[in-house]
């Protein structure tokens, strides 16, 4: 076995290890994201459903023809 080959097969090991940081990185953020957001809609969703409704809305549909 060469130097050459030698070589090149710890390349690849060091970029394969590289990209899978780099996945598990961007996944890591992903999840941060998507985190972020529910802390984000969570007191409007509540706020929602502490809002009164008027009697009978939602409940009819005014059509013209």
């Amino acid at each position: 076995m060469d130097i050459a080959s030698v070589s090149g097969i710890a390349s690849l090991a060091i970029n394969t290890n590289n990209t899978n940081n780099a996945e598990a990185v961007n996944i890591s953020v992903l999840n941060k994201a998507l985190d972020m957001q529910v802390l984000g809609v969570a007191p409007l969703i509540q706020s929602i459903a502490q809002s009164p409704q008027p009697g009978g809305l939602g409940q009819y549909v005014d059509v013209m023809v």
